[in-house]
C-alpha cells in the first residue's frame, strides 16, 4: 500500500510562483509518479509525471514551459514547481502514483492522496 501526503498550496497572486511537495509512504520503488488536478465542477486533469529514474517527463500541454515535476527517491518526495501561475491554474492539486509505469492521464493512477488546494487570484 502508498500513502501520499501533498502539501505547498495556497492562496497566490496571478504571476507568482508555488512549489507542491509530496511524502510518499509505501513501497513506491518503480513507480511513476506524478500530478493531477481538479477545479469545481470539472473533471481530473492530468498535469504531469515522473518515471522512477527520472529519465521520462511527460507534462500535459496546458502546463509545460511553466511546471517543473522533479523527484527525490531517496527522501520519498515528489514536488511540482509551478510558475506563472494563472488564475485557470485554481484547483485542487494531487500526487498519484502508477505502479511500474508513467501515468500519462489522469485515471491512470492506482494511489494518490488527498490533495492541497491552489487558488491564484488574478
Amino acid at each position: 500500500q502508498v500513502q501520499l501526503v501533498e502539501s505547498g498550496g495556497g492562496l497566490v497572486q496571478a504571476g507568482g510562483s508555488l512549489r507542491l511537495s509530496c511524502a510518499a509512504s509505501g513501497r513506491t520503488s518503480g513507480y511513476g509518479m506524478g500530478w493531477f488536478r481538479q477545479a469545481p465542477g470539472k473533471e481530473r486533469e492530468f498535469v504531469a509525471a515522473i518515471s522512477w529514474s527520472a529519465y521520462s517527463i511527460y507534462y500535459s500541454d496546458s502546463v509545460k514551459g511553466r511546471f517543473t515535476i522533479s523527484r527525490d527517491n531517496a527522501k520519498n518526495m515528489v514536488y511540482l514547481l509551478i510558475n506563472n501561475l494563472k488564475p485557470e491554474d485554481t484547483a485542487v492539486y494531487y500526487c498519484g502514483a502508477r505502479r511500474s509505469a508513467l501515468p500519462t492521464t489522469a485515471r491512470e493512477f492506482d494511489y494518490w492522496g488527498q490533495g492541497t488546494q491552489v487558488t491564484v487570484s488574478s
